[in-house]
């Protein structure tokens, strides 16, 4: 798939203000540049919706030299100088747009740079090492923490599950922590047998080797085509110089983030400054990707959390889980769970002070909304990237007797290929909507429905009412001619659960590329 550059320009999009004199509900933009999006309708401009976002950041800020987060030492500077100085010039091609990142907005956090070098004792770099079967975007990526990390995963529950899923389970059983997680872009090594299984042993061995570490303190994650082992040749020959090159500023931050896609548009990073109590700050960073075959179990398509505050390794691993349910487990494109769905989660410690250890405590509770949070912001972006989408849908439900029955609802009103069709041709057919939350397998009584579409009412108390189909119409339309976010919101009773969930429509693009997908 082809990110076509055009002379237009892609904006920055910044939270609506009087200051800017944005439309309540809208954004103001700051120049940034633009591509020709994959369905050919429109280029791609940025979320106009109702949604709350922070900060946008859909373009990596020229490079200038800095410490990481929090560090004032001159000589670390110097070293990140150094660093990034050498690292300017990798190999590859790295220049797709980032994604709009939707964060929920909280007092206890704010937006900054650098992703995943945010948090203390990260570093990160990304590089064309070869692997890809065309073009020469960056397809192998490396994080590595200065001390080991505590380390915790979450991956694809399919059965037909990936060498390097397979590999960091067995890892993560029997070590609490890590030093660096490799990832590469173009062949899955899923269903490759033992060999696939010797292919991913022998990647973190020469991760190891070249940081000086034992192979036990790699993990892995591969992505690409399934079938395919690994390029051993040309990962093994580009270890050394990506790991000789790691950096800790936003632009190899970047180039990390952009290595690991696939038929991704854009990149998919961004990263929390977060208040915790008495004064405390920590960060947390991620990147991710994700286009298609996007259905996830227990996972994203691939992740990476960072984050350098103190915590226990069971307690973080709970935690990791916990916000990958309520994020990547939300979200959905076309139905296909893949076999190397894996988000690994690291915390350095680096921040210092107490360590976080229990779970009811104010700094947990902080700490988890947080990285709940980041990770919702880099799910949507996976939907609203996805292959050939026009719109990014949001449903909401509420009224379920628990949050479990709202999500399975939401999630199933987004996976509708009627309701994702419907979208697309903005055709506002409520009754697809209706039908899918009916066979969630959530049970509730027809006559406690309400459906809106974009605020306009379409069903109350299960009676179908009177409505502007015209303007139903030119309301789905809006949202595709910005690339913009759906709004769905269903109410099935008066009990305590809601729920949220996000997909995309369904285009006659997503057919084409995936037809001709190898």
């Amino acid at each position: 798939i082809m990110v076509q550059p055009t002379a237009s320009l892609l904006p920055q999009a910044r939270k609506t203000s009087a200051v800017f004199g944005a439309p309540d509900g809208g954004y103001v933009y700051a120049n940034r540049p633009t591509y020709q999006h994959r369905n050919h309708r429109s280029g791609i401009s940025l979320l106009t919706g109702r949604q709350t976002c922070t900060t946008v950041p859909l373009a990596r800020k020229p490079y200038a030299p800095t410490p990481s987060s929090g560090s004032s030492s001159s000589s670390s500077a110097l070293a990140a100088s150094i660093r990034c100085s050498a690292a300017s010039s990798m190999p590859g091609s790295f220049d797709i747009p980032a994604a709009p990142i939707m964060i929920p907005e909280s007092p206890s956090w704010k937006e900054v740079d650098k992703s995943i070098c945010a948090p203390k004792g990260f570093s990160a770099q990304g590089m064309y090492g070869g692997l890809r079967a065309s073009g020469n975007k960056g397809d192998l990526a490396l994080v590595v923490c200065d001390e080991e990390a505590v380390a915790g995963g979450v991956f694809t529950l399919n059965v037909m599950c990936a060498a390097p899923v397979t590999y960091c389970k067995e890892i993560l059983a029997k070590h609490d922590t890590v030093k660096a997680v490799l990832i590469n872009a173009g062949q899955a090594n899923a269903a490759t047998g033992a060999d696939g299984y010797a292919d991913s042993c022998a990647s973190a061995e020469a991760v190891a080797k070249a940081l000086g570490v034992s192979s036990d303190k790699v993990l892995l994650e591969s992505t690409g085509v399934i079938g395919k082992r690994i390029a051993m040749d040309a990962l093994l020959e580009s270890v050394p110089t990506l790991a000789a090159n790691l950096g800790t500023s936003d632009a190899d931050a970047h180039r990390a983030a952009v290595s690991i896609t696939t038929t991704d548009l854009v990149s998919k990073s961004a990263a929390l400054e977060v208040s915790l109590t008495n004064g405390r700050t920590v960060y947390v960073g991620g990147i991710a990707k994700g286009s298609g075959m996007i259905h996830p179990n227990m996972a994203t398509m691939l992740g990476v959390l960072t984050c350098d505050a103190p915590v226990e390794v069971t307690l973080w691993r709970a935690m990791l889980k916990r916000a990958s349910q309520k994020s990547f487990n939300q979200i959905t494109v076309d139905g296909d769970t893949s076999t190397n769905d894996c988000v690994i989660g690291l915390a350095s410690g680096a921040a210092g002070g107490s360590v976080i250890s229990d779970p009811s405590s104010e700094d947990a509770r902080i700490l988890e909304a947080a990285m709940t949070g980041l990770l919702q912001g880099l799910a949507k972006s996976i939907a609203w990237d996805g292959e050939g989408a026009t719109v990014l849908i949001q449903c909401t439900v509420s009224g379920a007797d628990s949050e479990d029955d709202a999500n399975k609802v939401a999630k199933s009103v987004v996976g509708s290929s009627l309701v994702k069709s419907a979208v697309f041709g903005h055709d506002p057919n409520w009754g697809r909507f209706a039908a899918a939350a009916g066979y969630s397998g959530v049970q509730y009584k027809q006559e406690d429905v309400r459906i809106t579409l974009g605020g306009i009412p379409l069903m109350e108390g299960g009676q179908p009412l009177q409505y502007d189909a015209k303007k139903a119409s030119e309301y789905l339309k809006s949202k595709a001619d910005v690339h913009g976010t759906v709004d769905v919101e269903i109410s099935i009773g008066s009990g305590p659960g809601q729920g949220i969930a996000w997909g995309c429509d369904l285009s006659y693009d997503y057919v084409k590329i995936n037809a001709e997908y190898t």
